[in-house]
């Protein structure tokens, strides 16, 4: 494979979340192989800017290091791309060939609304995490190590749940936009912990109530969300999210299952 590589782009373009959007076509040449996604497009935003033809193409990103979730988007149908576990800032320009043509578009959901071009709007997940997803009550001083016993298995649980980054990558895949994987994440990372149990009914009752007010889908076990997620969070963690929902339901008779 050659380090330099020619690549044809077809990257959604679009003004706003009023304004209809397209596919534009791009070429670049001397893409290094060594390059990351997010590069390429740094490169293809330097290059537009130096015509002064159009505006450069706006993406979001942070840290770069697949920790944040702030990126993503969805390359050739597949949200993060075609490398499993790897956020979109973490792919690199060798898994693609000399000559391939990229298809590079946002996350597709009604709940994520446009921004520009390839940013939407995802402070849904923000909503949904400030409805329940935190312990709340006062915990008082740090505990000794062992003075609160956590079998490993449900630490594990926990804390596997908790690698969740909220990047939205299991929304987009989705066929039915559904945000479950993300919201069973935040509620199971607690729901195996002591400190989680005191809100627990609330937590799931809140979380779930606000996922549905903002027009996320409904789950129907695809688990496209589990194969596209860069931190490989199981649909296990669904099935948590159901049973909490439904014990806080039983146990307040205010909920509809």
């Amino acid at each position: 494979m050659s380090d330099n590589m020619r690549m044809k782009l077809k990257i959604w373009r679009q003004k706003g979340p009023n304004s209809p959007g397209a596919f534009r076509d791009y070429e670049l040449d001397n893409v290094s192989s060594h390059m990351s996604f997010l590069e390429m497009l740094d490169v293809l935003n330097e290059k537009l800017i130096k015509e002064g033809k159009e505006d450069p193409v706006e993406y979001d990103y942070d840290c770069r290091e697949g920790i944040c979730g702030t990126c993503g988007v969805v390359v050739d149908g597949v949200a993060h791309g075609p490398v499993r576990r790897t956020a979109t800032c973490q792919l690199h320009m060798r898994t693609f060939r000399d000559g391939d043509t990229i298809t590079i578009e946002p996350w597709r959901s009604e709940a994520f609304p446009v921004i520009k071009d390839l940013v939407v709007d995802r402070s849904a997940f923000d909503r949904i995490i400030q409805a329940g997803g935190y312990v709340g009550v006062n915990t008082g001083c740090a505990q000794d190590a062992n003075s609160i016993p956590i079998g490993k298995e449900e630490a594990d649980k926990s804390f596997f749940a908790a690698a969740c980054i909220g990047c939205g990558a299991c929304v987009a895949a989705c066929p039915n936009a559904s945000a479950s994987l993300f919201v069973a994440a935040k509620i199971s990372q607690y729901a195996h912990l002591p400190q989680g149990k005191p809100e627990a009914t609330r937590r799931a009752l809140r979380m779930i109530e606000q996922m549905d007010a903002e027009g996320f889908g409904n789950c129907s076990n695809h688990a496209e969300c589990e194969a596209v997620c860069p931190k490989g969070i199981s649909i296990d963690n669904i099935a948590v999210m159901r049973r909490e929902y439904l014990k806080a339901a039983l146990k307040t008779g205010s909920a509809t299952i």
